[in-house]
């Protein structure tokens, strides 16, 4: 496996603590009920994450608004406008929450939120993201390697693949009433892919716990494929012999393939994926191959076609 190489970050790509803090206050007092109802009460009252480190793998660009961050999603369990899971994310509760860990394991286990907040330092990187509608940000994710968690239940030989199940609760996630996809949302990594460095066992944003919208209280971002392998509010991680079928790949299987690498060269059958437009930008520019992860990640795919391994 190469090693990756980060760039540095500079100081005057980051906002300012102060700054982020007090354009919340302004809107918080400036918008009264208007806001109220686009942005979930978690947002305003989100808790700090203390002792967060500067990591290494981040990228230097410059970073996607907070408001855009939290406003534009796609969480379809809150609703399929990308407005929407601002609007309804609110009523998801994130505590109580437990996370269970168990199949091909040796040390199979119900973790609590808290436990996983405080199970290795938590480090702030600045990934982009990318979606495979052709729109992406660049979002100073905190969290740690999942295979710090990976590597604390022991995984047996048998264990191929990592598949992990999203919270199920319709009446907290009002999208769930809807049959746009199957529920509870599955998504899967392969283990190698899983154990890989850049992928985030990820537990907040910009400084403090994650917004229910951005997936609430923890999820995964694997910063070289499109945004829907990333699963969001997990509860279940299983590890398992094969492959396992996600729920995008049951909805549309001639679409959404389970590797979901970012690759310009091969077209989503209703768009180009040659290009995107940053969120905020007005021009597109032109889409990386591997998200612009390649020197660290080309070398988990060596041989296979990547058209055919979608």
């Amino acid at each position: 496996m190469k090693t990756y190489k980060p760039q540095a970050i500079s100081s005057s790509e980051i906002t300012p603590q102060s700054l982020f803090h007090a354009r919340r206050k302004f809107m918080q007092m400036a918008g009264g009920a208007s806001l109220a109802a686009i942005w979930p009460q978690s947002l305003w009252a989100a808790d700090k994450l203390f002792d967060v480190k500067k990591s290494a793998y981040s990228v230097a660009e410059e970073l996607t608004p907070l408001n855009d961050v939290a406003r534009y999603n796609n969480f379809y369990e809150f609703g399929t406008s990308k407005d929407e899971p601002a609007i309804n994310a609110g009523t998801l509760k994130t505590r109580p929450w437990t996370v269970t860990v168990e199949g091909e394991v040796k040390k199979p286990k119900v973790f609590d939120i808290d436990e996983l907040l405080k199970m290795a330092p938590v480090e702030e990187r600045v990934y982009r993201l990318r979606c495979v509608e052709a729109w992406s940000m660049v979002v100073p994710w905190l969290g740690y390697s999942l295979a710090e968690l990976i590597k604390r239940v022991e995984p047996t030989g048998n264990a191929k693949f990592v598949e992990f199940v999203s919270q199920h609760d319709p009446e907290q996630m009002p999208g769930q009433k809807t049959s746009v996809l199957e529920w509870p949302y599955r998504e899967g990594l392969r283990m190698d892919e899983a154990m890989h460095p850049l992928t985030l066992l990820t537990l907040g944003l910009y400084g403090e716990v994650l917004p229910n919208q951005n997936g609430a209280p923890i999820r995964i971002v694997t910063p070289w494929k499109y945004g829907f392998k990333s699963a969001k509010s997990i509860v279940k991680i299983l590890f398992v012999d094969k492959q396992p079928v996600t729920s995008w790949m049951k909805a549309g299987p001639s679409e959404y393939g389970f590797y979901a690498n970012v690759n310009p060269e091969v077209d989503h059958p209703r768009w180009s994926q040659a290009k995107e437009r940053r969120i905020g930008e007005f021009l597109k520019r032109k889409t990386l191959m591997f998200n612009g992860y390649a020197e660290t990640v080309a070398s988990l795919y060596a041989g296979m076609d990547l058209k055919q391994n979608y």
